[in-house]
Order: structure tokens, then C-alpha cells, then sequence
């Protein structure tokens, strides 16, 4: 009796177990193990081939207050050295680096001569690491701080090339060489159009001083940080420094039109743009029978803006017919706000291999107060894809539920299946039980 009973539990786990096992494997067999024609597999895009070396410029505050003692004991200036060599020592092979200041040489009162301070201390190029320091070890705290110039000259000493171009601007106190603004200066860079980002870092900031290198930053897509220690300076400075190495897409200056019949005809890509506020631009893009169109664009708020602004973007035909708009959607800065979607070209037998032009409206609803400037105009990012689409009439109708679909019809069939059998498991266990 014991070994017969024994055997029956032996039998009723070994069946769960079978069970268990099955509902595992058929879980793995409805999901989807690989990635559909044209679905991202999670692998990064390749990166725009770069014929010219990647080029960083360090711009530091020196003037008077710099010799505030309030970082770890020691000046501020004396941090900003300290962390400046190591640095230095640290600065990839293939970087080009140079050392601009502002606020080094005058000392005296007249505001026009400060507020033209600004030096080319170190200019970029390859890095002597030695010649780089001792003109570092040189530097006194003195005069203004022409953040504007600054920057200007700094946008100027990084032309040239197509590589990645960065300024890391180290200040411990707003400019002071108004009306100059440095967020219009930021803002006329990047209007340029030279891909150049602009990385703010505060030391012991006030609110002032966050405002203003952060309204810089933003304008160029760069980050701004609060400095507090001398290794937090060290290592932001040293990401920022590594950051600029690493190859990325550089975005094609394009200009949208005010409509489709003349807008330029984009292939897939990353294009940048300029667009007033209020305003509607129109682009072109030739999607074949087969292939689905995925685009997506971004506008930056680079300035103070009014609340209950949005951002959109529609697909069309060239007879302004509506096929697909997008979903406005948040990307983790609160400065842009995004939007895309996904237009799929059926195959037609009738149609040929003739693409079918389809017409990309940007919109938005920015506006501002009467004292912020609107020119130049917002940022504008716009990202174009073209993927083998689905292949069939039904995957057409369907692609814009999402491939979420497989997911919820694996899940919903596996506890389908998975309660009756844990319901026959559970009946048998009981007749059993009572057998025994």
C-alpha cells in the first residue's frame, strides 16, 4: 500500500511537472523568436562615416570670483587646474582639444575692454599634454565673465570638418556682459547648422547662474551640471571629453517648404531644420510597393516658451489626403517634445514597382511672450526610415496595433489552456485522494 501510493505521488509529480514543461514550451512556440523584415532588432544603427577628427574646446571662467575658497578647501580656480590635468592625462589619442578663456587678462573697470577678455589659451589641434598644462598652471583669477564672446569665438575655433564639435563651458557665475545674451549666441549657433553642442557646468551655482547655462545648453542639445567637488568637475569633464570620441550620425541640414509640391525630397536619414513658431513645414518622401515608411520628428524648446504647446506630424498624399498622423510622445527632456509614425505601402500588382510620394507635415503650436525673441527658429530634428513592410493585405490593416498583438494572443492562449489543465489536475487529484 505504501509503495503503491508512493508510485500514484511519484506519477502526479512527474505529470505536473509534464505539464508545466508543455505550457513552457508552448509559450516559446506562439512567441516570436526572431525579428520580422524590418522590425529593429535591438542592434545599434550604424554611424555616419567621420573623415575628420573629433574636436573639444574647454572654456573656463576666470575671472575675479574664481578665487572664492569653497570647493574642498581650496580656490575654485585651483580646482578647475587640479581637474584639468587629470584631464588632460586622460584625453583619447584621436580627440582634437583646445583652451579658450574668458575673464584671464583684465583686471580693470572699463566694461567694453572685460567684455572683450576672452583667449585662445591652448588652440585645438592634436594634444601636447605637457605644453597643455603648463598653460594651464599660468591662469590667476582676474576679470569679467563675457560668457557670450566666449562662446562666439570658441564656436569659431572648432570650425571646420565634419567630426563631432563640443564646447565645455566651467563658469561660476552668470554672464556679465549683457545685452549680449549667451543664450541668443547659443541659439544662433546652432542655427548655423554646424552640429555643434554646447555643455554648461556650474560651480557652487546661484539660480541665476543655473537659469542661464541651462537655457545654454538646452539650445544646443547639451546637458548643463552643477559642479559641488573637485572630482565631480574631473568627471563630468572627462565623460564630456570621452563622450565627443564616439562616432555618431551627423544629422543633414534640410529646409522644410510651406508646401508639399516644392518641399525637398528626403531619403532615409537624420535632418535637422528651423521652424518658426506656429508654422507648417513640408518634406518628401518616396515609399515603393513593399516597404514601410517610419518617421519621426523632435522640436526643442530653446527658449521660455508658453504653456500648451504640441507638436505634430501627418503623412499625406500629394492631394493633401490624410493616411496616418502621429502620437505626440515625451523622451525624457522636458525641454522636447517628440512625435512619429509608420506608413505601410502595399504591394499592387497594377501599381508596378512606381513609388508613391508621400507628404511629411511638421506643425506646432509654440508660442511665446512679447519680450522672447523668435528668430532664429526652433530646433527641429526629423528622422526618415524605409524597411521591407509586411507582406500581406491583413498585416497592412493590422501593423498599427503593434507586434503587441502576438505577445497578448501567446499570453491569453497560454492561460486559456493553462487553467483547463490545472483544472483536469486538480479533479484528478481529488478522485484520486478519495480512491486512496
Amino acid at each position: 500500500m505504501i509503495i503503491t501510493t508512493i508510485t500514484k505521488r511519484i506519477t502526479r509529480r512527474r505529470l505536473a511537472s509534464g505539464v508545466c514543461g508543455l505550457l513552457a514550451a508552448m509559450a516559446v512556440g506562439l512567441l516570436p523568436t526572431s525579428a520580422v523584415a524590418g522590425e529593429p532588432t535591438g542592434e545599434p544603427a550604424a554611424s555616419a562615416p567621420q573623415t575628420s577628427a573629433p574636436k573639444v574646446e574647454l572654456t573656463l571662467d576666470v575671472s575675479g570670483s574664481m578665487r572664492a575658497r569653497d570647493i574642498d578647501g581650496q580656490s575654485r580656480m585651483a580646482a578647475a587646474k587640479q581637474a584639468f590635468n587629470e584631464v588632460l592625462d586622460a584625453v583619447p589619442k584621436d580627440v582634437q582639444l583646445g583652451i579658450r578663456t574668458l575673464g584671464a587678462n583684465y583686471p580693470g573697470n572699463d566694461r567694453q575692454v572685460g567684455c572683450k577678455d576672452t583667449k585662445l589659451l591652448y588652440p585645438v589641434g592634436p594634444l601636447d599634454r605637457t605644453e597643455a598644462k603648463t598653460a594651464v598652471a599660468t591662469l590667476v583669477p582676474t576679470g569679467w565673465t563675457p560668457i557670450g564672446p566666449a562662446l562666439q569665438a570658441a564656436a569659431k575655433d572648432l570650425k571646420g570638418g565634419d567630426g563631432q564639435r563640443r564646447i565645455v563651458l566651467i563658469t561660476d557665475g552668470e554672464d556679465t556682459c549683457q545685452p549680449l545674451d549667451p543664450c541668443q549666441v547659443a541659439r544662433d549657433i546652432a542655427a548655423e547648422g554646424i552640429h555643434l553642442t554646447v555643455d554648461t557646468l556650474g560651480l557652487l551655482p546661484d539660480a541665476k547662474t543655473r537659469s542661464q547655462l541651462s537655457c545654454i545648453a538646452e539650445a544646443t542639445g547639451g546637458t548643463y551640471t552643477s559642479v559641488q567637488h573637485t572630482d565631480q568637475l574631473r568627471d563630468r569633464v572627462h565623460q564630456l571629453v570621452d563622450r565627443t570620441a564616439r562616432p555618431v550620425v551627423t544629422p543633414v541640414a534640410t529646409k522644410g517648404a510651406a508646401q508639399c509640391a516644392t518641399a525637398p525630397e528626403l531619403k532615409p536619414g537624420l535632418f535637422t531644420d528651423r521652424e518658426k513658431f506656429a508654422e507648417h513645414r513640408w518634406y518628401r518622401v518616396n515609399v515603393k510597393p513593399g516597404q514601410e515608411l517610419r518617421a519621426s520628428v523632435s522640436v526643442g524648446a530653446d527658449r521660455a516658451v508658453n504653456n500648451d504647446y504640441g507638436v505634430l506630424l501627418r503623412a499625406s498624399t500629394v492631394h493633401g489626403r490624410e493616411i496616418v498622423r502621429g502620437a505626440e510622445a515625451g523622451d525624457g527632456r522636458t525641454d522636447v517634445i517628440s512625435t512619429g509614425l509608420r506608413y505601410a505601402k502595399a504591394d499592387d500588382a497594377a501599381a508596378g514597382d512606381a513609388p508613391e510620394t508621400v507628404c511629411l507635415q511638421v506643425s506646432n503650436s509654440f508660442s511665446a511672450g512679447p519680450s522672447v525673441k523668435t528668430d532664429p527658429g526652433l530646433p527641429v530634428e526629423l528622422a526618415v526610415d524605409l524597411v521591407d513592410g509586411p507582406h500581406d493585405a491583413s498585416d497592412v490593416a493590422s501593423f498599427g496595433l503593434g507586434r503587441g498583438w502576438w505577445l497578448l494572443g501567446a499570453l491569453v492562449l497560454t492561460g486559456l489552456v493553462g487553467g483547463l489543465v490545472w483544472g483536469w489536475i486538480s479533479r484528478w487529484r481529488v478522485t484520486v485522494w478519495r480512491t486512496n
